[in-house]
């Protein structure tokens, strides 16, 4: 049996491999992005000359070979569901016996005036990074459309050259629709902290042209003119499937591929996964999509045991994500909403140099621990994953906060701080039972095998 796997990013590399453990199948991987499979999120320290390209290589490129992982560069521009065949764009057709369907995601873009200039890109493959590089060499300013993830990424890149930098945020504060206010207000003290020009609560109106198809302003929806010489849009991304819906229309989409629980398609023997799949019927408190590297791996690996003969429903486990805004590591586990509902409260704790804060969520009704929030300090995922399956109580949580600590030896540690302040907002008497501990925590997380 053929299986081509469309995109070499985590969703499709880790259905390739897991196929591999489980069967001999004539496996392609088929890209149009790279010749190797690469890590993503590490792109931006190629620009900041932290990494090399082939440092953020997972695998050696002999790899491929030696596990008869079939590599192929190649755009798909049609894809023939009722014969089985791909069309590659100048290459001929591939057949093949069942179709993975991982290609990704794509930056938004809300039909602004210029958004198809030069020097106008979003931050999200190879190409992006090579666009960067190219337009770096003599940039006057950036300026950067969108308050997430992905902008702030770009933007410590270029202030790592000194490239000065407007960010266009068209919120109130800093990614407010996904961090709860303190921790949102920190970000914009942190982002204004290092040099970074913050606009909040103003919108891109239109990219100035320079008369040569090149981006050389914009104007905001406040009617101020900036100039600029790249505009970076990363007001968010969206499923990768324009090719889909132009080229195969029996395969059902709306915002993505929609896919059941198994990940299949509306056409049998065709698959979707990772951040350009969208679950018909998703999990109570989950999200249809849900473009984050993990979870793109889960559905690699369901998708190949359901393959091989094995069928493995997708379920995605705890929600986790994690990122870095400039020098504040960000850590988020299980439910942690910027507006809650009227069932959770949090205690919230923030050093007093504002860089760094713990908050948890907890059932105000049944005291059960539902979310972690972390910036600059790090716990154990082990452990966050623990309690909230338990359905720990805070007081549980509170008490042996010393057990998830994972920041460095000699790290100065604040477990007691929170607890004091649970304990000065409630009245009780708490304590630490135990302190950090790599022996804990293992002992700990054995009892959970064990159980």
């Amino acid at each position: 049996m053929h299986i081509a796997i469309i995109g070499n990013g985590i969703s499709g590399v880790t259905a390739a491999r897991f196929i591999r453990k489980l069967s001999d199948h004539q496996i392609t991987l088929i890209s149009s992005e790279t010749d190797h499979f690469f890590s993503r999120t590490a792109l931006m320290y190629v620009y900041m000359g932290h990494m090399r390209y082939e440092d953020i290589k997972p695998y050696e490129d002999w790899f491929w070979k030696k596990n008869r992982i079939d590599l192929k560069r190649a755009y798909v521009s049609k894809i023939d569901t009722a014969n089985k065949k791909l069309e590659l764009q100048g290459q001929g057709e591939l057949p093949y016996d069942k179709l993975i369907i991982a290609s990704g995601s794509t930056p938004n873009k809300f039909g602004w005036p210029g958004q198809d200039l030069k020097r106008v890109q979003g931050m999200y493959s190879y190409q992006d990074l090579e666009g960067m590089e190219a337009a770096s060499e003599g940039l006057k300013r950036a300026v950067i459309v969108g308050g997430g993830l992905i902008g702030i990424e770009m933007a410590e890149m270029f202030h790592s050259r000194h490239i000065p930098v407007t960010f266009l945020v068209r919120e109130d504060s800093y990614w407010d629709g996904v961090l709860p206010g303190e921790e949102s207000a920190m970000i914009n003290r942190h982002i204004v902290e290092n040099g970074l020009d913050l606009r909040l609560k103003t919108e891109l109106k239109e990219i100035i042209d320079d008369g040569t198809g090149t981006a050389s302003g914009v104007i905001t929806n406040k009617g101020e003119k900036i100039d600029c010489q790249f505009v970076g849009l990363t007001a968010g991304v969206r499923p990768n499937i324009g090719f889909i819906k132009e080229s195969a229309p029996s395969i059902e989409t709306q915002k993505g591929i929609l896919v059941d629980d198994y990940l299949e398609t509306s056409e049998k023997e065709v698959y979707a996964i990772g951040d350009c799949a969208q679950i018909r019927t998703p999990l109570e408190g989950r999200r249809p999509i849900e473009a984050v590297w993990y979870t793109g791996k889960m559905m690699g690996e369901s998708v190949a045991y359901t393959i091989c003969g094995k069928p493995t429903p997708y379920v995605p486990r705890l929600w986790f994500n994690s990122a870095k805004f400039i020098d504040i590591e960000y850590q988020v586990y299980g439910t942690v909403l910027a507006n809650p509902p009227e069932n959770h409260t949090s205690l919230y704790w923030e050093h007093e140099d504002g860089r760094k804060s713990i908050r948890l969520v907890y059932d105000k009704h049944t005291s059960e621990i539902v979310g972690f929030n972390l910036m600059g300090v790090r716990y154990r995922h082990e452990v966050c994953e623990k309690w909230l399956e338990e359905k720990a109580s805070i007081e549980t949580v509170i008490q042996n906060l010393g057990l998830a600590n994972f920041d460095p030896e000699f790290y100065k540690e604040y477990e007691a701080d929170v607890v004091a302040l649970y304990n000065k907002q409630t009245g009780k008497n708490l304590s630490l039972k135990k302190k950090r501990s790599l022996t804990d925590a293992l002992r700990f997380l054995r009892e959970k095998v064990s159980a």
